[in-house]
Parts: structure tokens; sequence; C-alpha cells
């Protein structure tokens, strides 16, 4: 069994509070992951500057940070994955940017928080398939996007 945990950081909750549980459990399925624990954590763009700029040394908001934890548990106790933050600002304005729901976005900034805590990588997998091709293709099969 899959645990997904969200927290509000700054901002007032999200329209789609409600299915952001069932839409990670869903991902995580479909990646074939049992026993993880990923946290979600929507923010502002302040809280995730600040992370962008400690942890990765870029000093501008982004949409989406992912921090893979490595448990080292044995394969019956639960994993804990590692936390995928999401900038609710910076969320809307790619929504605008790109036309599309708020909703969408957002399941399409989570799905790809969760291939990095699986240990997608832009670079390694541009040439096979591509990790944007594997998200595309979640968000196809999960929400007809």
């Amino acid at each position: 069994m899959n645990v997904v945990e969200i927290r509000v950081i700054n901002v007032d909750n999200p329209l789609c509070m409600g299915e952001l549980e069932s839409f990670c459990l869903d991902v995580l399925k479909e990646i074939k992951k049992e026993r993880w624990s990923v946290s979600v954590v929507i923010c502002d763009d302040s809280f995730i500057r600040e992370l962008n700029r400690t942890y990765r040394g870029i000093d501008t908001p982004t949409d989406v940070l992912s921090f893979p934890q490595d448990t080292g548990l044995s394969p019956n106790e639960i994993h804990v994955a590692g936390d995928v933050v999401v900038s609710l600002e910076t969320m809307k304005k790619n929504s605008v940017a790109v036309n599309v729901s708020e909703v969408d976005e957002m399941k399409r900034l989570l799905v790809h928080g969760i291939l990095h805590l699986n240990g997608m990588d832009h670079e390694k997998n541009a040439t096979e398939g591509g990790m944007l091709d594997v998200q595309e293709d979640i968000l196809r099969k999960l929400s007809g996007v």
C-alpha cells in the first residue's frame, strides 16, 4: 500500500486539492511502485525559491522540485521515496502560458516530480523515449490530457 501526504504552505488550498492524493496514488500504481511514501508540498514562489537557492544554487522560483530519499529499508517496509514541492503561483502562470487548466498543469507537475523520485532524469533519459514522453503517457492514461 502506498501513502501520499499533502501539505500546503503559504497558499490557499488549490481548487483540485480533493483529488491530488488519489491522483498521486494512481501515478505510483502506474509506475508499479508498492509500499512507497511520498510527501507533496504545495507552496508559494518565495518558499520554493528558497529551496531552489539552497539546494540547487538557483535564486529563482520554479514550478516543481523533487527531493528523493534513500531510506535503505528492507523490501517489506515502507520506502520513504521523498518530497515533491510544487509552487502554486508558478503552476498557475504555467497553465496560462501553455493554455491548459490549472488542474491539468498541477497533475503534470506531480507526475514530473514523482518520476524524479523514481530516478528519472531529463538528460539520462533523453535518448530512450525521454522522461517527458513517459510523463505525457502517464497523463494521457490517468486524466485524458
